[in-house]
């Protein structure tokens, strides 16, 4: 049987602007076991990042957490306090940003870097700390671990300073790790082989993965479950196979057509219409309806409720109801 980690209830977080209150995440619910690899998926504004710092309770000081609950082993964590988060962060959670550049401080060296964690997270010191951190670049796939720790962040290329973020964030092994789209600022080829690093190490420590990105099919082989964000609000959510062969909802169904099919590279990729809508107005009913080429009258004035599709399949969309009361299979 499965083990909860975490569970993400009703969660709604906002940022308090002179221009009013930012709604970033508007309900959001999840469930994430021991050892699963979930993907939280969107475009830039969605939400899937706000959601990821808001577990770890990282938001810039204008976003808080106005509703719901942040549940890891049971305990509501969205209640305690800054040093109840800190020992929180770390050993039970880490987080990998999009950017090691800017993670990593300039003026110090790695091993300087990665042993401050491993003092500050564990009780290891003195020698016992420097091997430490000469096992965590092993670890991370890290050559000449013995060179590296006295090498400064610019000596590393883009690959190698991800692979130090990552020995970084696994320096207390903890149960969740939370990567922000890790592979952003790198090539392709980098890219495959820091998503393939995150896949083995998750299977060699049997932590859970929370996978943020905008790119499906950087996650297509990866992810045991996908969650797909939109406006702040999870418009589609299911096991892989079923987001990627039976997609349900048309903000989902846009995102795969945009990606590139390596079986038919002359078919032309359709973007998907429109812009991101203003997360300050954000409209009555369906977040995404006045992109969608689907829409109906009732998309407007009435967000959808999350339908079950199967057992393994949940889509907000308002289609899906329709589908149903004309197949005679929706309830009064």
């Amino acid at each position: 049987m499965s083990e909860c980690l975490l569970s993400v209830q009703d969660l709604h977080t906002s940022f308090f602007t002179d221009a009013g209150e930012v709604q970033a995440v508007n309900g959001v619910n999840f469930n994430l076991d021991r050892g699963e690899i979930l993907g939280i998926v969107g475009e830039s504004g969605s939400g899937k990042s706000v959601t990821a710092y808001s577990i770890m309770q990282i938001l810039a000081d204008t976003g808080r957490i106005v509703g719901g609950k942040i549940l890891y082993k049971g305990e509501d964590i969205s209640t305690w306090s800054e040093k109840q988060m800190q020992n929180f962060r770390g050993k039970a959670c880490s987080i990998i940003f999009q950017d090691p550049m800017t993670s990593l401080n300039p003026v110090f060296t790695i091993g300087n870097q990665l042993r401050e964690a491993v003092i500050l997270h564990t009780d290891k010191r003195g020698k016992a700390a420097d091997d430490r951190v000469i096992e965590l670049l092993e670890l991370v796939g890290i050559n000449e671990p013995e060179k590296r720790v006295k090498q400064y962040p610019f000596e590393h290329s883009g690959g190698m300073r991800q692979r130090v973020m990552i020995a970084m964030a696994l320096a207390c092994e903890p149960d969740i790790l939370i990567a922000d789209e890790p592979t952003t600022a790198l090539d392709v080829t980098i890219q495959a082989q820091i998503l393939e690093l995150i896949q083995d190490l998750q299977k060699k420590m049997g932590m859970a993965v929370i996978l943020v990105t905008h790119d499906l099919g950087v996650i297509a082989d990866m992810c045991d479950n996908i969650v797909v964000m939109y406006g702040g609000r999870i418009c589609e959510r299911g096991t892989a196979r079923e987001i990627f062969y039976n997609p349900k909802h048309e903000y989902t169904k846009g995102l795969l057509r945009s990606i590139p099919n390596v079986n038919n590279m002359k078919k032309k990729l359709v973007p998907i219409s429109g812009t991101p809508i203003n997360m300050l107005n954000l409209p009555k009913g369906c977040a995404f309806c006045a992109r969608c080429d689907s829409a109906m009258k009732i998309c407007l004035s009435e967000p959808p409720e999350e339908l079950w599709i199967n057992d393994e399949h949940k889509a907000a969309c308002w289609l899906n109801v329709r589908d149903a009361f004309e197949k005679g299979e929706a309830s009064e």
